[in-house]
């Protein structure tokens, strides 16, 4: 630390202020009483006085004429010439004791534990050496005994340069070292932050998927259509369908097959519903028929319209598909593939015993004509349900063909030159199978039957599974309580006798059902029922026809009918 500045200061005596260093800092020695040196004047203020003063000159390399103190080198007296500069007049101070001394032997004495106190200067100062070129460093005898001139130094011939430390460089390296392994844990914080982050995203994102597609098909528990609790998402009848009925009619052979093309939007499902033609319909008149009937008598906009009543949907159009508009329809598509279950014969076969047309097995491709001989082909003994699902078949063959372009299909629609029903169009077919098309090549299209009772009454299998969920509907088959169904044979031989036993029933509360005509006529009639409830509505058929009691008998009765009637040779109309 800093000492006072006092003259009295230490036991060396006082302290005299001998000049500036390099740098600015004033330098202090310790006072020394000589009999030849006057009292030091800093500012030379000794008038008239001749003195030796000890001006710090720090080459001694001033004059030794004038003793007075100039701080800047600029006057007389003790003059500061850091470098060597000034006049060379004034007596400088001789740091090494080289000086002359006025009356001596030219050698002043050097004074002993004499150091020059240079107080701490605020601020900081760089360390700095000054580097003094070999050749022009004064010689150590020259130094030590006064022999020969002082050197004169000059600022260009010092480099002053930065002092270098040793320790710089590893602090700078273990500075770096520190740095680049903080950098690196950081960075392996960021990739392990941004691994988690993906992750995270890649399992919402399959989560999400997961439940997207488990609603999508309807999957999840609580919110399937067929869930019976409340709070669903979509209800079966809130869901948007879109239906059509497609009538196959077989101008060969006679008869009809009917099926519901459904295209479920908000499920994503197709289906094709086929109707057996035994389905008990509600007539024009409010007799209860049959479906086949019901297509052959009523048509396309009858049967439409009981359909609606007895299943609960709203059927936008009808699509009559004769046989032959089949077989050119299936040829436009490129024929189908089935997995046909019977070998089916050549209808124009003129020999028993050739090849099968159409071959049992697994996928199996159909041609037009194919395709239409499987479709309408039951076996003997069969029921029409067996004849049924092979349509069903060979609907779905075509669908997995037809292009999945609206405008395309709707060109194949045209192609096939028939007549389309109003309110149905070309454009509203062609984009209604497109729709089915996709859906089929996709797998997500199947084939119902609608299950019926012997009656032709729905089951409540039918009106759960297949009325409720995939229609959206609700069943509402003829009330069987309102009118027997009487089912009436002809085997009179006399064609007018059905219309006039249909007018007699009619008007005895009684709903008629026409049985066909038999190919042979029978000599007594017949009135027969199978539940032994219907015994007594059998009586009174046959009172109401004028038939014998003895003619009513237990038996068996097909199709919807309560009580079937079989018309002889003894029936007359005027009874």
């Amino acid at each position: 630390m800093n000492e006072g500045y006092d003259a009295g200061h230490g036991d060396g005596g006082p302290y005299e202020l001998v000049g500036y260093d390099e740098y600015g800092r004033p330098v202090y020695r310790q006072a020394v009483d000589q009999q030849t040196q006057q009292q030091y004047d800093p500012y030379g203020g000794q008038g008239g006085q001749t003195q030796q003063g000890y001006g710090y000159d720090p080459y001694a390399t001033g004059g030794h004429q004038q003793p007075a103190y100039d701080p800047y080198g600029n006057g007389g007296g003790y003059g500061y010439d850091p470098y060597a500069t000034g006049g060379h007049q004034q007596p400088a101070h001789d740091p090494y004791g080289q000086g002359t001394h006025p009356g001596g032997t030219g050698q002043q004495p050097r004074v002993t534990e004499q150091t020059a106190y240079i107080p701490e200067q605020t601020g900081h100062v760089p360390e700095r050496t000054a580097h003094i070129p070999q050749q022009a460093r004064p010689a150590d005898d020259a130094r030590d005994d006064g022999d020969g001139p002082a050197p004169d130094y000059r600022t260009e011939q010092f480099a002053f340069v930065e002092e270098p430390d040793d320790d710089s460089e590893d602090v700078i390296d273990w500075l770096k070292f520190t740095e680049n392994r903080t950098e690196r844990r950081e960075e392996a914080r960021r990739r392990a932050r941004s691994r988690i982050i993906a992750l995270t995203v890649v399992f919402a994102l399959v989560v999400a998927g997961g439940v997207g597609y488990l609603w999508y098909a309807g999957k999840l528990p609580g919110l399937s259509s067929s869930d019976k609790g409340t709070g669903t998402t979509t209800a079966a009848g809130a869901q948007k369908r879109d239906v059509l009925v497609v009538h196959l009619h077989d101008t060969e052979n006679g008869g009809t097959s009917t099926a519901l093309l459904v295209d479920n939007a908000t499920t994503k499902q197709g289906t094709t519903v086929l109707l057996p033609n035994s389905l008990a319909l509600t007539a024009e008149d409010g007799t209860t028929t049959t479906l086949a009937k019901s297509v052959e008598d009523d048509g396309s906009e009858g049967t439409r319209t009981a359909l609606d009543t007895v299943l609960g949907t709203d059927i936008e159009g009808t699509w009559r598909l004769d046989t032959p508009f089949l077989l050119t329809l299936v040829d436009l598509v490129g024929n189908i593939e089935v997995d046909t279950d019977a070998d089916v014969p050549d209808p124009d076969a003129k020999k028993k015993g050739q090849a099968p047309l159409v071959r049992k097995g697994k996928g199996q491709t159909l041609s037009g004509k194919m395709a239409v001989a499987y479709a309408t082909h039951r076996g003997p003994g069969e029921a029409q349900d067996a004849q049924l699902e092979r349509f069903g078949q060979v609907l779905h063959g075509v669908l997995r063909k037809l292009t999945s372009d609206p405008d395309a299909a709707t060109t194949t629609v045209q192609t096939l030159g028939q007549i389309i029903e109003p309110p149905l169009t070309d454009a509203d077919l062609g984009a209604f199978l497109a729709g089915l098309s996709d859906l089929a090549k996709g797998g997500d299209h199947r084939t119902q039957l609608l299950p019926v009772e012997e009656d032709g009454t729905l089951t409540a299998e039918a009106s759960e599974g297949v009325v409720k969920d995939v229609l959206g509907g609700t069943a509402k088959s003829p009330d069987r309580d309102a009118a027997v169904t009487v089912s009436v044979r002809n085997a009179t031989g006399d064609e007018d006798n059905t219309e006039k036993a249909r007018v007699v029933l009619l008007n005895g509360g009684f709903t008629f059902l026409e049985g066909g005509t038999a190919g042979s006529a029978e000599s007594a009639s017949e009135v027969v029922y199978a539940d032994p409830a219907e015994k007594e509505n059998a009586a009174e058929v046959a009172k109401t026809l004028g038939l014998p009691a003895d003619a009513v008998t237990k038996g068996k009765v097909s199709g919807n009918a309560r009580v079937a009637v079989v018309l002889g040779q003894d029936y007359d109309p005027g009874s």
